[in-house]
């Protein structure tokens, strides 16, 4: 289709496929050119405000409370309460908007599906746009997709409810631009979704409910009150109609729980301890401090003192203010062939819930659907009949910025296996994003933007600081070199394999990037 003749004001740099022109109709894109000239200025005004947070943070400033609004801590107030489809969230799974995946985590027998555009999706132009085709289909019951073996997929009676996570407030739709710029990714996403479903998911007796990723701090938790409140008005729909779940995935957000709580009170449910890019933001705020870095992945568990502390603190912030507490990701993907690490493997995820539900999480999320029944298992038998425990205020809890601050880890160190790891995940994961992927299962674990995060930067933190690993090698140039060019060797040959090992040297050696996603997304179609 002729991209020229949809509108006088937006300029589309990619084909527009016959079924994509409902979703890039005249008038939603009214609605998209609404919201870009409303709100991006403040979006790219807090978005300065970060680099200008990291300068003070690379100056050695550490992050505390805020004293200018200790009057919203200290002081008496609730969330709104939330509507009857979201009392219980026990289990939530999550993935990519792809059409058989979709249909698949809402049969799951999960509470809530988050249908994701940012870190499980490769923003390819076809996946955002048919993304958006797709969960017009599943708010509207026609969802199905017909397998090349014969099978067909369709929703059951009984679904999980939908969320949906726009892309964060750093990422843009790079082919759409509105009066000659590119359009917010997460106003793209954010923008499309409502304005094509908010009646009809209104009919179905439910709402708009999102996600919402990367905050780092209330002002820009007040940024997406105002885009909500805009939305609800310009569409006449009752205030509240959109619900929302924060993403505690940055370390500096944690600083200012209460503050988003409050910021979006109106239209918040809960806050979700993100921890694979909590674990990313610690690294990333922190990489200008003098020999600091954090040992394997695998050893930087939840139990570990900053990420005790994290945890912790959300959920006694969340039931002080009668929003849901949301538990991390379990990324195993079962295996089959082998029954017995399979057997460990799950014992490990249940440990985890259980560890969860006795902390006073009202709800977890899982990536795979044979992981709902045992997460659904475990937070059933410690409810009972209940739908949460927000009765549960966690009154013994006493978190300081010194411990959400101890990036101690005891025992702690870089091995062999864990660089290995690192690359290999990292090449693996970022040749699949390449390839338009953006949810890949590596080594029985479901991997996503967040996981090669940790990966790539740990391996920039390991080199610039010259990490002693436990067999007494440094990690130097040469040896990570190496490393990337034996792991590589291992894989198919494909030139996004290729192109993934030469993104990751240059991420690993060069001046450290924001978001790998940001220098990756220039070589996406």
């Amino acid at each position: 289709m002729d991209t020229a003749s949809i509108h006088k004001d937006v300029t589309i740099k990619a084909p527009v496929e016959p079924q994509w022109q409902t979703i890039l109709s005249t008038d939603a894109l009214d609605f998209l050119c609404e919201l870009h000239r409303r709100f991006d200025d403040r979006r790219l005004e807090l978005l300065r405000m970060r680099q200008e947070r990291q300068q003070r943070l690379d100056r050695g400033e550490l992050p505390d409370f805020l004293s200018e609004t200790a009057h919203i801590r200290n002081s008496a107030w609730t969330v709104a309460p939330p509507p009857a489809d979201l009392q219980e969230r026990k289990v939530e799974i999550t993935g990519p908007t792809e059409r058989k995946m979709m249909i698949n985590a809402l049969n799951s027998g999960a509470s809530v599906f988050m249908a994701d555009f940012e870190d499980a999706l490769s923003p390819t132009w076809s996946n955002i746009v048919q993304g958006q085709l797709n969960l017009w289909d599943t708010v509207r019951r026609k969802i199905e997709f017909h397998s090349e073996d014969g099978r067909i997929y369709k929703l059951n009676e009984k679904t999980a409810v939908l969320f949906v996570r726009p892309r964060g407030w750093h990422l843009v739709e790079k082919h759409v631009l509105i009066d000659g710029k590119p359009v917010s990714g997460s106003l793209f996403d954010f923008g499309l979704y409502f304005y094509h479903n908010a009646q009809a998911l209104r009919a179905n007796g439910t709402g708009a409910y999102f996600y919402l990723p990367k905050l780092e701090s209330h002002l820009e938790a007040r940024l997406w009150s105002d885009v909500f409140k805009f939305a609800e008005d310009r569409l006449n729909v009752p205030r509240g109609t959109i619900r929302a779940t924060v993403l505690i995935e940055t370390i500096l957000a944690t600083f200012e729980m209460e503050e988003i709580l409050y910021e979006l009170r109106e239209h918040i449910t809960g806050l979700n301890a993100g921890r694979w890019d909590y674990i990313f933001s610690v690294i990333k705020k922190f990489r200008k401090r003098e020999g600091f870095y954090l040992p394997d992945r695998a050893q930087v568990t939840m139990t570990v003192p900053f990420m005790r502390a994290y945890t912790e603190l959300l959920v006694k912030t969340c039931h002080k203010r009668g929003a849901h507490a949301m538990g991390g990701m379990a990324q195993y993907i079962p295996n089959r062939r082998n029954p017995e690490a399979n057997r460990i493997a799950l014992d490990k995820v249940r440990e985890d819930k259980e560890r969860e539900v006795r902390d006073g999480f009202d709800g977890t999320w899982v990536a795979h659907p044979d992981l709902v029944p045992i997460a659904k298992e475990v937070f059933d038998r410690h409810f009972g009949s209940k739908p949460n425990q927000k009765e549960r205020m966690r009154e013994d809890v006493s978190v300081t910025a010194k411990d959400l601050l101890n990036f101690h880890i005891p025992g702690g160190q870089v091995t062999e296996g864990g660089l290995r790891n690192n690359v290999s995940v990292a090449i693996q994961y970022m040749g699949n994003w390449l390839k338009g992927r953006g949810a890949v299962g590596i080594f029985d674990l479901m991997e996503d933007a967040a996981t090669a995060e940790i990966s790539r930067s740990q391996l920039w933190q390991w080199l610039k600081w010259g990490a002693k690993m436990a067999d007494g090698r440094t990690v130097d140039r040469q040896l990570f070199e190496r490393t990337v060019q034996e792991e590589l060797a291992k894989l198919d040959g494909s030139a996004e394999f290729k192109d993934a090992a030469r993104l990751l040297t240059e991420l690993v050696e060069g001046e450290f990037v924001e978001f790998l996603t940001l220098v990756a997304y220039e070589l996406l179609p």
